[in-house]
């Protein structure tokens, strides 16, 4: 049987790999919320994602109808996200993704029944 290991043994096995999480975690933490700052309230509550890589805004919305509707607004969300985060944003992508379960979905919507 292995010895156990302290907490601070495992913080420095597995550091480097857990801070380098928490910072892409805290990243798209701020992309998050600016946003969902960018956004009309009835939009903004059903934005489930959101990261910038390579130059690309990608925002995961829940349920199709509602992500039809944000693709209208990414020229205008680009233009207010990209100086809000001092990053060059070249292309916004709106993906549908499970909802969070406090994100009501539309009517339209069959799962919405």
């Amino acid at each position: 049987m292995e010895k156990p290991k302290s907490i601070r043994e495992l913080m420095g096995l597995h550091g480097q790999r857990l801070t380098a999480l928490k910072t892409q975690n805290d990243a798209r933490k701020r992309v998050m919320e600016q946003v969902c700052a960018a956004l009309p309230p009835n939009l903004a509550k059903v934005v489930v994602s959101a990261g910038i890589e390579k130059g690309c805004l990608t925002i995961g919305v829940a349920g199709a109808p509602w992500a039809a509707r944000l693709r209208y607004v990414t020229d205008a969300l680009r233009q207010r996200v990209a100086p809000a985060l001092g990053v060059e944003i070249y292309a916004v992508r709106v993906r549908v993704v499970p909802p969070r379960s406090h994100v009501p979905l539309p009517a339209s919507d069959p799962r919405a029944k």
